[in-house]
């Protein structure tokens, strides 16, 4: 079975494979590189067919880093020869590399003379010599992403140019001069806006926000000042950051994975969850703009478009990375071909993968330093020893030499049945001490239990007895639905600010409270119908399951706040390990229970256990 259905299959534009890879009436190289060049790509034309030499190529990486790491292990699998270049001689590729040349991937010579060695030439960063790859593909060396595509996302600003001239939604840009431009920037754009580097800018490197006339000196003088480039953007007010990883075949053809919801840490990729939870309308719309957006590029190979998500349900593109990127991890562990193979297919001109997800849900979480030197290193160890006790947990260690606070050491990914599961391991695994959702490991309460009168609380207080039984910290008070209105609205709007992610109200009398709070929280209610009228609690039980669509309230027996309380906590033990395996101990000791009661009843027989039974209870 496949999940995350969402996916976008696009064909081929209008650029021939020729027209893309072969520029052969160019060719002005020495003999050597111009007669390898031709014998690469017959030989990537003769491999849709099966021909040996196809499979032979050795895949050339600008760039050793984690990402040429892991295009290594998906090469290791299919059996295809990975040559890298990086300046360190124990980059994280080194190891796992056919051949690891040292020299710098912005160094004329050393690409050049790598490039003799490689029938095709890729890219796992984007900031190298890209007149040097530019040349070298004018030369016939087969290069993947385009030299051009290469150059356009290097510079952000042509990048933002580019999009918007091909129709791409992304918010207004203004390219940063002088003073006299920043004038117009804060005049068209107003408070707050980002200032950003025009290259060079990537986790959280090369951004700046200002929020007043007076944080743009420091802000401009941060990023090297106007001769550095620079470009200012509209703030975006998003409400989520998306991603969609696109993969582009020789041919033009286009396959879109999944949307997923992206969470930083100081700028950097922290968090990535597949698939994102948002509607239909607008994952099919994130998949159309990153369709769109990869389809203006030239160039085979895997592309990660980074969007906004507005209030409003607008998607606005934020920027691209041609290669591999962060957001992707997860499709390791979580799709039929992970985007590394994709990458590799892609370049070589084998046909695409399937991009659909093999599992409902995964997260993928950055193992980022947390200090220097062994303690930073210690406690990543920790984090993945915990990794390795959660169900669905694989762990990717990059074996780098120096560890420093924000730098990208790992990622840990968690697959499973639900977004609710692999949240729940996840957290089991990146909290040192899980929490268990009490008061000694949460300031606040979590829970709220709200009555309309004292007279309720005979009832209510079962709910709090459950939720102390549990460890679960609350708030109890009284908020009447009719004598109290304003009260009972205050307590309702702001509960969620106040840390309250579930709510117990109990519908007693006129039994409106449980329904007027819903109307006025985004957060879950429970009504505990309440038996205080002739009509044994019937009344206040049909007034909750009556309540109008749009304003849902859940309810449980009458006069039965223990299985509020207990629903609560299953509620909260959604995201919460801890919590979680205390439900699943309170449900076996209930069975425990049960099963003890059968036992006496069968060996004692009916009448002694009824008799003893009566006998113990209190008259």
């Amino acid at each position: 079975m496949a999940f995350g259905a969402l996916a976008l299959v696009l064909p081929p534009s209008s650029c021939s494979f020729a027209d893309i890879c072969c520029r052969s009436s160019r060719l002005r190289s020495s003999p050597g590189i111009r007669a390898q060049a031709v014998r690469v790509r017959a030989a990537m034309e003769r491999g849709q067919d099966g021909d040996l030499a196809h499979w032979e190529t050795v895949v050339g990486i600008l760039g050793g880093g984690q990402l040429g790491r892991m295009l290594c292990q998906a090469a290791s699998t299919m059996g295809l020869k990975v040559a890298v270049l990086d300046p360190a001689e124990d980059c994280p590729a080194s190891r796992l590399a056919h051949k690891h040349h040292v020299g710098s991937f912005r160094d004329r010579d050393a690409v050049r003379e790598f490039a003799k060695s490689c029938g095709v030439l890729t890219v796992e960063i984007e900031h190298v010599d890209v007149d040097t790859i530019d040349a070298l593909a004018t030369e016939g060396i087969d290069v993947e992403p385009s030299p051009q595509t290469i150059r356009i996302i290097q510079d952000k600003y042509l990048q933002k140019v580019h999009f918007q001239e091909h129709g791409i939604p992304l918010p207004d840009f203004l390219e940063l001069k002088s003073i006299e431009s920043v004038e117009e920037a804060t005049s068209l754009f107003g408070y707050p806006l980002m200032v950003k580097s025009r290259r060079l800018a990537y986790d959280g490197r090369g951004n700046a926000v200002v929020r007043s006339r007076d944080d743009f000196e420091s802000a401009v003088a941060s990023l090297g000042g106007f001769e550095h480039g620079l470009y200012a953007e509209r703030w975006a007010p998003f409400v989520k950051e998306l991603a969609v990883m696109v993969a582009r075949s020789r041919s033009g053809e286009l396959r879109c994975y999944p949307v997923v919801e992206t969470s930083q840490k100081d700028n950097i990729c922290h968090v990535v969850e597949a698939p994102a939870q948002v509607s239909n309308a607008v994952a099919q719309r994130a998949l159309d703009i990153a369709g769109k957006t990869i389809g203006s590029l030239e160039g085979a190979g895997i592309y990660g478009v980074e969007l906004f998500l507005l209030a409003d349900g607008q998607v606005l593109l934020n920027e691209v990375a041609p290669r591999p990127h962060n957001s992707g991890h997860y499709t390791i562990e979580a799709c039929y071909v992970s985007q590394f193979e994709q990458h590799l297919r892609a370049v070589l001109g084998f046909p695409l993968g399937d991009t659909a997800m093999k599992v409902p849900a995964a997260m993928m979480y950055n193992l980022l330093g947390e200090a220097e030197g062994d303690a930073g290193f210690n406690q990543a160890y920790q984090t993945l020893r915990r990794a390795l006790n959660v169900p669905g947990a694989s762990i990717h260690w990059y074996n780098k030499a120096e560890i420093r606070r924000q730098r990208k050491m790992g990622h840990i990914t968690v697959a499973g049945d639900s977004a609710a599961l692999v949240r729940a391991r996840m957290n089991q695994i990146i909290s040192s001490t899980v929490s268990s959702n009490s008061s000694e490991s949460e300031p606040g309460p979590l829970v709220g239990i709200y009555m309309g009168s004292d007279s309720d609380l005979r009832v209510m207080k079962d709910a709090a007895d459950v939720l102390d039984s549990f460890g679960v910290a609350y708030e109890m008070t009284i908020v009447s639905a009719h004598r109290t209105t304003e009260r009972m609205n205050a307590f309702s709007r702001t509960a969620h600010e106040r840390g309250i992610k579930v709510i117990i109200a109990g519908a007693g009398g006129a039994a409106h409270l449980p329904g007027m709070i819903a109307s006025a929280t985004p957060l879950p209610v429970i009504g505990v119908p309440i038996n205080v009228t002739s009509f044994d609690g019937l009344d206040a039980l049909l007034s909750i399951v009556q309540m109008p669509k749009g304003v849902p309230v859940a309810t449980v027996a009458v006069d039965n706040a223990t299985n509020g309380g207990l629903l609560a906590v299953r509620m909260l033990a959604l995201t919460n390990p801890k919590l979680l395996q205390r439900m699943i101990t309170y449900q076996q000791e209930m069975e425990a229970a049960v099963l003890e009661k059968a036992e006496k009843l069968e060996k004692e027989g009916w009448r002694n256990y009824y008799s003893r039974k009566n006998k113990s209870s209190p008259s």
